[in-house]
């Protein structure tokens, strides 16, 4: 992976945007200290210090924002701690899922405390049904969600929707190891397919409105044509 593998969406004074590859972290991390990182990249990129505004899992791809300033970074921020900020991901899950709902469920945070408010809506965009042996049944199921995290916990669409037996394909924390290999299998794709589509806020400094969009990557639009067609990507 190089820094060619991180293409910008936007660039001003204030921020950079990028879109994210699956497998890359966002910033040093310390269980792989020597593991390419995104903060590195869009470093090198812009010629200057930058900071991250906010997270992606490494297994996930998408829209990533970056503050090129202190200032504009707890700015931005801000405006995500405060649900200002419109979030949009894409995603293939186990089973089908009803056409829309809400899931409101808290999720602890990583040190075990007590339960924090977290809450994803989504809708359903197409379903599948394989004819394969997957488990106990005789055909595989999926469905292609698009997604809206109304609050930002830790490893949250992951974490909702394996709470409702509809867990994401390829999440090898949180996900069915069995579906998981079928489609590694089947697809030749191992990455986790989840995709961070677009962000829409108000520019902090300009207010104008921004609606940051990116097409969902390569490799995992291969796979949902191949399952749901191309009206889906």
């Amino acid at each position: 992976m190089t820094v060619s593998d991180l293409r910008i969406l936007y660039l001003d004074e204030h921020y950079v945007i990028v879109d994210k590859p699956s497998g890359l972290f966002v910033h040093k991390n310390a269980i792989e200290p020597k593991a390419p990182h995104a903060l590195a990249y869009v470093r090198d990129m812009t010629g200057g210090i930058v900071w991250p505004v906010h997270r992606l899992d490494r297994p996930t791809s998408g829209v990533l924002v970056f503050g090129r300033t202190r200032e504009a970074t707890g700015r931005l921020s801000l405006e995500f701690r405060e649900k200002r900020v419109v979030k949009t991901y894409h995603a293939v899950v186990r089973g089908y899922t009803p056409d829309n709902d809400t899931i409101d469920y808290p999720l602890a945070s990583e040190n075990g405390k007590t339960a924090r408010t977290a809450v994803t809506s989504y809708t359903r965009l197409g379903a599948v049904e394989l004819p394969h042996a997957v488990g106990p049944y005789q055909t595989a199921r999926y469905s292609l969600v698009e997604v809206k995290p109304l609050t930002g916990r830790r490893h949250q669409i992951r974490r909702h929707f394996a709470h409702v037996f509809h867990p994401l394909i390829g999440d090898r924390v949180h996900g069915d190891g069995r579906h998981n290999r079928f489609i590694r299998e089947q697809y030749l794709v191992g990455r986790l397919l989840l995709s961070a589509t677009a962000l829409e806020f108000r520019h902090p400094f300009t207010g104008e409105i921004l609606s940051i969009k990116t097409r969902i990557q390569d490799d995992m639009a291969a796979v949902i044509r191949s399952m749901f067609g191309k009206m889906f990507v």
